[in-house]
């Protein structure tokens, strides 16, 4: 496979190269999935713009009560960011599970939401944080909420001038709880089966807020709606725990494929969220 390439080293001359470019034009970020599909023919780009030596994109900070992270950041610098450790766990959690040490060292946060897989770990983190994602071209910026950025398995609303530049969202309060649970099909460097990812307010003991996401059960990641408003407002004990499970597998869309079946999956989404809640209720 022959292709040109190219290294910006900027975000405008990245644009730039985008607003003259199409569907062939395809963009390097950590290149774990890219690279990939290349050697196997899914795509066959003419131009590769590798956004590794833009600076800009790689960084982690907190302004106004919102976290924001430039979308080259990599799964293992958002694991050890001392400020996602306190500030959004549940993400640190979902990073700290992608793939290998190698995949982690180069697999990026902006390029995991890009990809689109609904078994993708990162994705049910970021929608429990409620993040919005800025999609960026020569004419400006748009912010996207991450639930409305997705359109089925593998397909999002991105344009082909546009690159996912950052990726924010609240600040968790002090009474803030999250976890992220996942089933593979064995314990490391496995695709997710079925994924769960929580953030949950908790004032007194009792639920003041939450959000729930599925991964790996619908062709997107799913929030939990009518899980999320069973909880709210009551404590985490075992009756209320085992209730809320039982609701969140009646909310699982899972599908019958090569590596599980659907009641299966539906049934460990519930599971998941019991030792999740458990935790955070013990």
């Amino acid at each position: 496979m022959r292709f040109e390439y190219a290294r910006p080293e900027s975000l405008r001359q990245a644009l730039e190269i985008l607003e003259q470019g199409d569907e062939r034009v395809k963009v390097l970020a950590g290149g774990t999935d890219l690279l990939v599909f290349i050697q196997e023919g899914v795509i066959s780009p003419r131009l590769v713009v590798d956004l590794g030596g833009i600076a800009e994109l790689k960084s982690i900070e907190e302004k106004y009560e919102r976290i924001r992270l430039g979308a080259l950041v990599t799964h293992e610098e958002a694991a050890a960011s001392p400020l996602i450790r306190e500030k959004a766990g549940v993400l640190r959690e979902a990073c700290a599970e992608v793939g290998s040490p190698q995949i982690r060292s180069r697999g990026t946060i902006g390029g995991n939401l890009v990809t689109a897989s609904p078994s993708g770990d990162v994705i049910p983190a970021l929608v429990a944080l409620g993040a919005s994602l800025a999609l960026t071209s020569l004419h400006g910026e748009r912010a996207v909420s991450i639930e409305e950025f997705f359109t089925g398995v593998k397909k999002t609303v991105i344009r082909h001038d546009e690159l996912l530049t950052f990726v924010s969202f609240p600040s968790a309060e002090p009474s803030a709880r999250g976890f992220f649970k996942k089933l593979g099909q064995r314990k490391a460097l496995a695709i997710s089966k079925v994924s769960v990812a929580a953030c949950l307010d908790l004032q007194q003991g009792a639920v003041r807020s939450c959000r729930i996401a599925l991964g790996a059960v619908a062709p997107t990641v799913i929030r939990a709606t009518k899980t999320e408003a069973y909880l709210q407002g009551k404590k985490l004990d075992r009756g209320t725990i085992a209730q809320a499970a039982r609701i969140v597998s009646s909310e699982s869309r899972a599908i019958t494929d090569l590596r599980s079946e659907a009641d299966y999956r539906n049934e460990m989404t519930g599971v998941l969220l019991e030792r999740g809640l458990e935790e955070i209720g013990g």
